[in-house]
């Protein structure tokens, strides 16, 4: 028995659905007035909230502590110049807070995110939607904090004594030739 072409474009279109919901990075669309018209299973399962629920709900009134003015001004942009955005988690640690999920071998509390908002076009080629896409790199963030810290801790150990704890000779020198 042979698949027709419209089976073939449901079955397409069924694995295409999968996958979005399945993947492990958010996925939000959002329309023109910032209502939620996708929200993949990945934000289903950090932020507690249903699909069902978040559907044609304004992002800000299920997420209020979202930076409102920075993030419309970001998504504005997408809109007007049909082009791409970015925020890293060294910009602002995340932008929906939600919680580490890796409880034991994770280092924070809350989950760093990377965004990247793409413009979505319709038909005549114009933006009418646009997708977040959240990534989860809490593991990436904290091994790059505590890499800072240990260096931190290794410049000061370089130019103290081990046994009283007073500046060593290497950071007297390095204060006189800065003078």
């Amino acid at each position: 028995m042979s698949l027709s072409s419209k089976d073939l474009d449901m079955t397409g279109l069924h694995w295409m659905m999968q996958m979005l919901q399945t993947v492990d990075v958010g996925l939000v669309v959002l329309d023109r007035s910032l209502k939620i018209q996708l929200w993949n299973g990945f934000m289903e399962s950090h932020s507690g909230i249903r699909t069902a629920k978040a559907r044609d709900e304004n992002l800000f009134t299920l997420f209020p502590e979202i930076p409102e003015q920075w993030l419309t001004r970001k998504i504005e942009s997408v809109f007007t110049l049909n082009s791409r955005a970015y925020s890293t988690w060294e910009q602002r640690p995340h932008l929906f807070k939600f919680k580490s999920y890796r409880p034991l071998t994770g280092r924070s509390e809350l989950m760093y995110q990377n965004i990247t908002i793409i413009p979505l076009t319709g038909i005549d080629k114009s933006v009418t939607h646009v997708c977040i896409l959240v990534y989860d790199v809490t593991d990436i963030a904290t091994g790059k904090i505590e890499l800072q810290k240990a260096n931190e801790e290794l410049a000061r150990l370089s130019r103290t004594d081990r046994l009283t704890g007073l500046n060593n000779r290497g950071h007297w020198e390095e204060r006189v030739f800065t003078l």
